[in-house]
């Protein structure tokens, strides 16, 4: 159990950084789709707007509340959100309420909140509604994947791309889960369960940017093999470590350096898509997208190399 703080201010922690995930999901997801099937990009869109409107009433209850450490992390927004949001609404067509990101860019944190059981409830209220709007595109992710799977369906996305986008919601809706039963988890397995997601995330983050660049972008395609095959053997050593053939510390302390790498990397290649000096396939948000998840990959790893 932890207090009526923590689960206010963990809540709205978690959703600050997922809501955006998921509703970037809907629009890659959107964009995807052949004109056959423009049902599912209406539905895709649906959800999409369904998260703008999910990470409005979390923006509303986060000022002067959210911890300081995820403001400054970068996973919530970063200096390219803006710029990406504007290039990829201008290259698709479609509206992306810039000033979602203006307000949560304008957030303060909250480093002494005070108990407040209107505010839990409201919490508690807006967890009952992420996790209902998550469980309905959770299974729109399954039906999409399972219609292309049997060659019933066309889209510009990767089948993995789909498995990847479906693990990162299943996470989203277990975590809101443990937190509204008020449950805390074992720390090192927590942090293990933790390193195997996000290190499968990222070495598919890498193999996913290496099969979007143009042909002849050799340096930036070997570079992204190279982090793919660090992701890859990262794995392997936390599954080990879930043995007890190698320490916890060693995979958090060689993934921190693998995971800074690749944050510089998605950076640096965001700012090339803005500027219009990388040849690719990749809509600018999501390299920024990828971006904020190692941002706040990061943050995780720092918190648990801080607690040995």
């Amino acid at each position: 159990m932890f207090s009526n703080i923590d689960f206010v201010q963990r809540s709205l922690d978690i959703h600050l950084f997922f809501a955006r995930i998921m509703k970037e999901h809907s629009f890659f997801l959107q964009l995807g789709f052949t004109p056959r099937d423009a049902k599912f990009a209406q539905r895709a869109d649906d959800f999409r707007r369904a998260f703008d409107e999910l990470l409005k009433d979390v923006i509303l209850l986060s000022d002067g509340v959210v911890s300081p450490q995820v403001l400054r992390s970068g996973e919530v927004v970063t200096p390219y959100t803006l710029d990406a949001e504007e290039v990829s609404s201008f290259f698709t067509g479609v509206r992306i309420p810039t000033e979602l990101t203006r307000a949560e860019a304008g957030l303060s944190a909250g480093d002494s909140i005070k108990d407040n059981r209107r505010l839990e409830q409201r919490v508690a209220d807006l967890n009952e509604k992420a996790m209902d709007l998550i469980s309905g595109l959770i299974k729109f992710k399954n039906t999409v994947l399972s219609n292309m799977l049997s060659c019933n369906m066309f889209t510009f996305n990767y089948p993995l791309l789909i498995e990847h986008i479906l693990r990162e919601a299943n996470l989203y809706l277990r975590m809101v889960q443990r937190i509204q039963r008020r449950e805390n988890v074992n720390i090192d397995n927590g942090i293990l369960e933790q390193e195997l997601f996000w290190n499968r995330i990222m070495g598919e983050h890498a193999k996913f940017i290496r099969g979007l660049l143009d042909p002849t972008e050799e340096d930036l395609f070997n570079i992204a093999n190279d982090f793919g095959n660090i992701f890859d053997r990262l794995i392997v050593e936390a599954k080990a470590a879930e043995r007890k053939a190698l320490p916890i510390e060693k995979v958090t302390a060689e993934s921190l350096k693998a995971t800074q790498g690749i944050r510089d990397f998605k950076a640096q290649a965001t700012r090339g898509l803005l500027g219009c000096r990388i040849r690719s396939i990749i809509i600018p948000l999501l390299g920024d997208h990828t971006l904020r998840e190692a941002n706040h990959y990061l943050r995780l790893l720092k918190s648990f190399r801080d607690k040995k």
